[in-house]
């Protein structure tokens, strides 16, 4: 008797060709890991220089500097375990964290210390924020809707208004009132004046203690950035029984009775199929909604077209002097400059710089693609832009730079809007339906403001579901954890999870 074909859940990982869209953290993490395991691998990316996304590493006359500063830390062990898996141990720096915020003038220690934050801030002010704590305690905001009611309630309104206001608004281009609450709960989870001061206060670390990321004072890094070890990964991946196929950019995704049967990709204006068993997305929902053929359904399309994004560029300074501030980075809060944030890539790791008498300093701008004000300006103007603004904070002197590029990076961040959830929701209904040999991981995949560690997670577990497990990916939250309970459709953030987690599962 012949042998009937294979159900999805029947292929065994030798018969799977799997299709990865995207060599960004998510996508290399699943190629990686199904390589491990013999599964053919085909990632397709279209940057035709550089792996890694958001987490690469770029160079410019022998300066290393990252799109943002990607520290290296998780609750995950099987995060960790894979990064020294990656990237041998001899690679890796123990970096002691410093970051401070510009504020009127002022730096302050960030995360705060009571003693440095009231020096600076002042008696009456000091007294003034306490009170507006203390205020916010007794008479939270019953619906917390946005990003300022999540703040106010854990901080009050004044040091809402002095320490994340300004910042948060640069960020994301909008005011605060019109930012999910969610992002906040994401993003600063477990962290209030409260637990601030009191991570702040010295006293013996019990076991059990809650690690709250944004307090985390060592953290990992490759010595020569983070694209070091998405190099690595991707050799591996084309040393085994994958390929990472660069210049290939997906502009059509096909499906036909309920399956994904190819994928057009384009290279230098040439198009070819890309044919595969099964296919896992780290693009942005909107743009791979957008690529389905055959088309979505208006209200499916209306969805993906209303998903926001946050795009930002980096202008990078070469300064002529060995030591220009301490900090990793800085968080700029003052108002009367465009800049967000400054990286000190040095201060990363000296292997960033070939010559530890100068200084790379990475100017952050966050952005709109088409924004005259910034976006569009030229690299002559950035450049300028940079130089007059970092002289205006008092970093750096106009006459000790020796030069300068500038890096644009489209789509950096998924907005977090009143809608995004909904659309999201819409957007994930569709594709369960039509296209079942598809799991999207990742930041943009998931519309998601992961860390690097939380879109990993996300794509190992989409790899583990093609090696015969059956994980839900969009159930990881943004700690790098796995939700214990979750209510069936519910994208809940800042749950707590055992330590191995047991399999859930997936979404029907």
């Amino acid at each position: 008797m012949d042998r009937q074909p294979a159900t999805e859940h029947e292929r065994a990982p030798s018969d799977r060709h799997v299709v990865v869209l995207g060599a960004g953290p998510a996508g290399l993490t699943a190629a990686w890991r199904l390589t491990r395991d013999d599964v053919a691998v085909h990632v397709l990316e279209a940057d035709a220089e550089k792996v890694g996304g958001i987490s690469r590493t770029e160079e410019h006359a022998g300066f290393r500097f990252d799109i943002g500063g990607h520290r290296f830390f998780s609750k995950s062990d099987e995060v960790e375990k894979l990064w020294r898996d990656i990237l041998p141990a001899e690679e890796w720096l123990s970096v002691r964290r410093m970051s401070r915020i510009y504020y009127r003038r002022q730096f302050f220690d960030y995360p705060i210390k009571a003693v440095d934050t009231l020096s600076k801030l002042g008696v009456g002010t000091s007294v003034m924020c306490v009170l507006s704590y203390l205020r916010a305690r007794a008479f939270p905001r019953r619906e917390v809707r946005n990003f300022e009611d999540w703040i106010v309630n854990h901080f009050g309104l004044r040091l809402y208004r002095i320490f994340f206001k300004t910042y948060t608004e640069k960020v994301w281009g909008r005011p605060c009132t019109e930012i999910s609450a969610d992002w906040a709960a994401q993003r600063i989870k477990g962290l209030s004046l409260l637990s601030a001061i009191r991570h702040a206060l010295p006293r013996r670390k019990r076991a059990g203690d809650e690690v709250i990321k944004t307090l985390i004072e060592v953290f990992a890094y490759p010595r020569q950035g983070p694209g070091q070890m998405w190099e690595h990964a991707a050799a591996q991946i084309s040393a085994t029984s994958g390929s990472v196929e660069m210049d290939s950019r997906v502009v059509e995704v096909h499906h036909a009775e309920g399956r994904v049967t190819h994928v057009v990709a384009e290279t230098a204006g040439t198009r070819r199929d890309v044919t595969g068993t099964d296919f896992i997305a780290t693009l942005p929902l909107r743009e791979l909604v957008g690529a389905m053929h055959p088309p979505a359904p208006p209200e499916v399309q209306a969805a993906a077209d209303a998903l926001d994004y946050r795009d930002y560029l980096t202008v990078v300074l070469v300064v002529d002097r060995a030591d220009v501030f301490p900090d990793n980075w800085i968080y700029i809060h003052e108002p009367e400059v465009l800049l967000g944030r400054i990286q000190n890539y040095k201060n990363w790791s000296p292997d960033m710089v070939p010559d530890l008498s100068q200084t790379a300093l990475g100017l952050e701008y966050f952005t709109t693609e088409g924004d005259e004000h910034l976006w569009e300006l030229d690299d002559e103007a950035l450049i300028r832009l940079g130089v007059r603004e970092s002289a205006q904070i008092g970093l750096v002197r106009p006459e000790e730079v020796r030069d300068a590029t500038v890096v644009r990076m489209p789509k950096a961040y998924p907005v977090y809007d009143d809608s995004y959830a909904a659309n999201v929701g819409i957007i994930r209904g569709w594709l369960d339906a039509v296209a079942g040999n598809l799991q999207t991981v990742g930041r943009n995949g998931m519309h998601k403001y992961n860390n690097q560690d939380h879109s990993m997670l996300s794509a190992l577990l989409a790899a583990r579901n093609l090696l015969g497990e059956d994980w839900d990916p969009w159930k990881v939250n943004t700690d790098a954890e796995y939700h214990e309970e979750v209510a069936p459709g519910a994208d809940q953030a800042g749950r707590k999870i055992p330590g191995h987690a047991a399999p859930l599962p997936r979404r029907s």
